[in-house]
Formats: structure tokens, C-alpha cells, sequence
């Protein structure tokens, strides 16, 4: 089981990210439109996948945004933000931020994914969201990089989750 911090408080997490070089997990979440889309609705493209604990606080808006900008140049990716938000207030945030070029993913059928991904937060005041984290895969979803985010308050290194795409 993985570990992380809020505010210099441990927090935990169930088990822990999937490894570079393994496949990744298949999944089920929710878009705006209120479908379910899986791994497999990417395939033979690359992703980023950023985990989120909700839109609604600042360092989530900041690192949607950050992958936004870096969107705009990689037609060949696809940017996915996960975060246990209703696609409503998902699109709410994206709308007013002017991010159009990740798309925003809800946990709100359930928890799988981020129990899948090794992100769900288990206690504290966060305890069943996503902790923050990046995982980038290739075309056939290997995993090519990971990074759990040490503080939830903080936010990952964005040039080494781009530079895992090249």
C-alpha cells in the first residue's frame, strides 16, 4: 500500500500504481455525456492519464490546465483527467477554465478504476477519491511512466510524464 501526504498528514492508499512495462488495467468511467467509455475506446493511442481528487480545488484545476496546454500540440495522445467529480461539474470547471483538449472522466459509478490504478485514498478527510498521480501509456496501454504525487497538494512533474511520450 502506497502512502501519501495532505497538508504533511499521512494518507493512505489501496495498493499501488501499476508498474512501467506492465499493461494497464482496464477500466470503465463516465464522460460528459453520461456514457461509459473504457481503455479500449483509446486504443492504438497513446495516453496520459491524470488522477485527480477533484476538479473544484486549485491544484486540480492547475494540472488540468497544464495538461490542457501541452494537449493543444499532440493530436497523437489522448489526455484523460479522472477525478470523482460529476461529469457536470467536470464540464462546469473545463468550460469556464477554456480547456478543451483533455477530456474529463468520473468515477461516479464507482471506485474500480482508482482501486485498479492503486489511487483511492482510504482515510482522512479525502477518503474515497483519487489521489494524484500521472501514468502515461503507449498504443497498446503498456505502461511507460508513473508518477504518485507525494503531496496531494502539489503538483506532478509535467516534463517527465511528456517526455515518457517520446
Amino acid at each position: 500500500m502506497a502512502k501519501v501526504t495532505l497538508l504533511g498528514k499521512p494518507t493512505t492508499l489501496i495498493g499501488d500504481l501499476p508498474a512501467v512495462g506492465s499493461v494497464a488495467p482496464g477500466f470503465l468511467l463516465t464522460n460528459a455525456k453520461l456514457r461509459d467509455v473504457g481503455l479500449k475506446d483509446f486504443a492504438g493511442r497513446k495516453k496520459v492519464i491524470g488522477t485527480v481528487p477533484s476538479l473544484d480545488t486549485g491544484t486540480c484545476v492547475a494540472m488540468t490546465r497544464a495538461f490542457d496546454a501541452r494537449a493543444a500540440d499532440r493530436n497523437d495522445v489522448s489526455f484523460l483527467i479522472v477525478s470523482a467529480d460529476l461529469p457536470f461539474a467536470q464540464g462546469r470547471v473545463c468550460n469556464v477554465e477554456g480547456m478543451k483538449n483533455v477530456q474529463a472522466l468520473s468515477m461516479m459509478r464507482g471506485r474500480q478504476f482508482a482501486k485498479d490504478y492503486g489511487v483511492l485514498i482510504t482515510d482522512g478527510p479525502l477518503a474515497g477519491v483519487a489521489a494524484r498521480a500521472v501514468l502515461v501509456l503507449d498504443e497498446d496501454d503498456r505502461v511507460m511512466y508513473t508518477e504518485l504525487v507525494g503531496e496531494i497538494d502539489s503538483e506532478p512533474d509535467y516534463d517527465r510524464a511528456m517526455a515518457a511520450l517520446n
